[in-house]
């Protein structure tokens, strides 16, 4: 359905079913309702009504161009007089799908510090209890604990958003570039060697923040391909190769990307390996009996294992919330990809009309056997590749699922591991102060024992008199 922008005037194209939504220019960037399509009776040119002569084109004579104009009664001396200019001028493409990979990178940074300013407050003191965090301390914990790997990982995770936001808008410019009339009927309902130089005016005369979009791109190379072969088959052929440069140049732009969504979750296991070290390296039992240094070493094992699995649960958390946002935003590349590869094959290509060389209809048997063979030829490549890129696929995926299988049973043992450590430290910890328990009860129990024995012979003692005859002894002087 075809409408008109009320503010810019710009030519605009819209799906019927959409009628009545509220969009927003792609030229003017104002807001309008799209219309509803009018339900009139099919019209045809009255009887005896000679048609309008066009305006002579922006590049030939007006006789090359009038008959072409002639044949079309919807075509308005307005629509020339506002239309396409005289001159081309080729505009440099820029890539459509990949951000700039420094701007990305400052707005990730910027998001980084922002991020670790706002958690500053709530950091809880090294001396406080995990027990009594609140809300806020647990989270700045999870991103202050483990330091240089936390972020690490927020700076792959911000860096990441903020390729996906840049990448966002580059969509929306592809999407507002399918509201336009790339190809109105007011030209010609066939695109032929006579008026496809209007066609080619009226793309360079689009909008200039629109017209460096792949849509308008690749019709811009086709109109101007076709404008020097006159054939819809090289045409054809050229959008082929066209789409299959923007599908590889959009995957291309999800490596960075997917390389942040693996590197995430391995830095979490990396902070969960250097806080089992910590934990492990913490472990001090040499003296047994001294129950206070036992209870400082479990405490400094049981804190280890805490900040070791908070690293990777920061990890898989950062993972997760990223793996979202790229997948939609994949989908809806495909999608516009789609959208624009169906405007090319069921709009463009039937409206090209081949211009008739010379010998052509002597041999147009001929040729058309050659079409047939050669399409079959390609039909027969097209399946063995598709065959092809199936088996890689599910060889891709299989791959990625013995990965996930193989990260997954690292993780068990890795657990495991440490739950019988735990135990096993736990288990010789409770023998020992069990034992020292034991022989501290034996010797409270032999004190007790001689402190009773020791009171009841001093009250024997105590009942009973003592006389103790002195013994005089004799000198040289003394006397009996």
């Amino acid at each position: 359905m075809k409408f008109e922008c009320p503010h810019c005037h710009q030519h605009l194209l819209a799906d019927p079913t959409s009628a009545g939504q509220v969009i927003r220019c792609p030229a003017c960037n104002n807001r309008l309702q799209i219309p509803t399509p009018p339900k009139l009776p099919p019209r045809g040119p009255a009887p005896g009504a000679p048609p309008r002569p066009g305006p002579p084109g922006p590049r030939g004579p007006a006789q090359q161009q009038a008959p072409a104009l002639q044949e079309q009664p919807e075509a308005t001396q307005e629509y020339y007089e506002q239309g396409p200019g005289s001159e081309r001028q080729v505009w440099k493409e820029t890539d459509p799908t990949n951000p700039n990979m420094m701007m990305s990178l400052g707005i990730g940074v910027g998001l980084l510090v922002l991020w670790y300013l706002l958690l500053l407050p709530f950091n809880p003191p090294p001396d406080k209890a995990i027990a009594e965090y609140s809300g806020m301390q647990f989270v700045a914990s999870l991103f202050y604990k483990h330091f240089l790997v936390s972020v690490l990982n927020t700076l792959f995770f911000t860096w990441a958003m903020a390729i996906v936001y840049l990448k966002h808008e580059k969509l929306k410019h592809q999407k507002a570039a399918l509201l336009l009339d790339v190809l109105p009927m007011q030209l010609g309902k066939e695109i032929s060697e006579e008026n496809v130089g209007l066609f080619i005016d009226h793309v360079y005369a689009l909008p200039k923040k629109l017209r460096d979009s792949m849509m308008v791109n690749r019709i811009r190379k086709a109109l101007e391909l076709f404008e020097i072969r006159q054939k819809s088959s090289d045409v054809r052929e050229m959008m082929a190769i066209q789409s299959e440069i923007d599908g590889a140049r959009i995957n291309g732009s999800f490596t960075l990307l997917r390389a942040f969504l693996w590197a995430i979750p391995l830095l979490g296991f990396i902070g969960t390996v250097l806080g089992l070290s910590h934990a492990i390296g913490g472990m001090n039992f040499a003296n047994v009996e001294d129950i206070a240094k036992i209870v400082g070493s479990i405490n400094k094992v049981t804190s280890g294992l805490g900040t070791a699995f908070d690293a990777t649960l920061l990890g898989l958390v950062l993972a997760m919330t990223l793996n979202f946002p790229l997948n939609s935003l994949a989908k809806q590349e495909d999608d516009n990809l789609s959208a624009i590869d169906a405007f090319c094959n069921e709009v463009l290509l039937p409206r090209l009309k081949d211009t008739p060389t010379e010998g052509e209809e002597t041999s147009a048997d001929i040729a058309e056997s050659v079409m047939k063979s050669i399409s079959g030829s390609q039909e027969a490549f097209l399946r063995d590749l598709n065959e092809l890129s199936k088996r890689m696929n599910e060889y891709a995926s299989s791959l990625d699922s013995k990965m996930a299988a193989f990260q997954k049973s690292v993780t068990e043992e890795l657990v495991a591991k440490t739950t019988q450590m735990r135990t096993e430290v736990q288990g010789s910890t409770e023998k020992a102060v069990k034992d020292s328990l034991e022989q501290t009860s034996k010797y409270i129990g032999g004190l007790q024992e001689g402190i009773n024995t020791l009171n009841k012979a001093l009250k024997d003692l105590g009942e009973k008199q003592v006389v103790i005859n002195v013994t005089k002894k004799r000198g040289w002087f003394s006397r009996d």
